[in-house]
């Protein structure tokens, strides 16, 4: 795949786990459907779709040639609904209190503060109903009970609930480089690198395999989120669809406040060279791996 192929690729998966959504997310039906429209409107409001897109291109990169993304797509959905779940809670009064989400006002905002709790909590708890449904995939049940233990410590307090758990404590006081590094390593980092495993371990992929995509997902799960602090310092927005300049507000602890922005960008210039070293052993089936981690680099959203 050509670089300028990668927007393309984005489109043709986002669209396919879109496509997906819809058919997985409950219906407007009473009586929880004002519950279930806080649920659809977060998680229907569009996005980048990073997380089941990974999966996906994952599974592609370690599977044979019969694999098929329906093997995956259940998965990559379920990621998708943790990531929606943990941005309506984020976003709530008592966490970052923003009001400004994918381009729209958040979810507490338009439903209220306990509608908004709901609707994360329903979501992830749909999240673990997509995974462990033996209706929605014919992988076997053992790589699929690895897969729903390694999304579960990802998405708990070793992962990201644990991340934003150390971010809230760290705001306004000094940090050390060993604190910066477990904030960023659980908040966005795990569940990242675990989107990354479980398309592997879904598509069957060897030990070899799955320790070279893991180390790939580590470094454009570091990438991403040293990318996302310095957007926070240099963007709009407009551009970003929530509110720019917000880490500093709250004197959070970031890259960019940490080694200042030029190096910060050097910083993920070698996140991005370590995970593209970590694809070495794979042939061309993992360029479109390759070509994620570049746009994720030069993302400007």
């Amino acid at each position: 795949m050509s670089r300028p192929d990668i927007r393309g690729y984005l489109d043709e998966k986002r669209r396919l786990v879109e496509a997906a959504l819809l058919r997985y997310i409950p219906t407007e039906n009473p009586p929880l459907a004002d519950h279930v429209r806080a649920m659809r409107y977060s998680l229907l409001a569009g996005g980048k779709r990073v997380r089941p897109i990974l999966c996906l291109a994952a599974a592609e990169a370690a599977g044979d040639e019969t694999f098929s993304p329906e093997l995956v797509l259940p998965c990559a959905c379920a990621l998708e609904c943790i990531h929606t779940y943990s941005l309506i809670h984020d976003d709530l009064p008592a966490m970052d209190n923003d009001e400004l989400r994918r381009g729209q006002p958040t979810n507490h905002v338009v439903f209220g503060e306990a509608a908004a709790i709901l609707a994360g909590d329903g979501l992830l708890t749909l999240a673990f109903e997509l995974l462990s449904d033996p209706a929605l995939t014919a992988v076997p049940a053992e790589r699929s009970l690895r897969v729903i233990h390694l999304i579960a410590r990802a998405a708990g307090p070793a992962g990201m609930v644990g991340g934003q758990v150390l971010d809230l404590a760290a705001e306004g006081r000094p940090v050390s480089f060993a604190e910066l590094r477990a904030i960023h390593s659980r908040k966005t980092g795990a569940l990242i690198t675990a989107s990354v495993e479980a398309g592997a371990l879904l598509a069957g992929a060897d030990p070899a395999g799955l320790a070279a995509l893991t180390r790939y997902g580590e470094g454009i799960g570091l990438a991403f989120q040293i990318v996302d602090d310095l957007l926070n310092v240099e963007g709009s927005a407009e551009q970003l669809g929530k509110a720019a300049g917000s880490d500093a507000a709250r004197h959070k602890a970031t890259y960019p406040a940490f080694f200042g922005v030029e190096e910060t960008r050097k910083k993920a210039a070698e996140a991005v060279d370590m995970a593209l070293e970590a694809l070495k052993p794979f042939d061309r089936k993992a360029d479109p791996l390759r070509d994620l981690a570049r746009y994720i680099l030069e993302r400007k959203r």
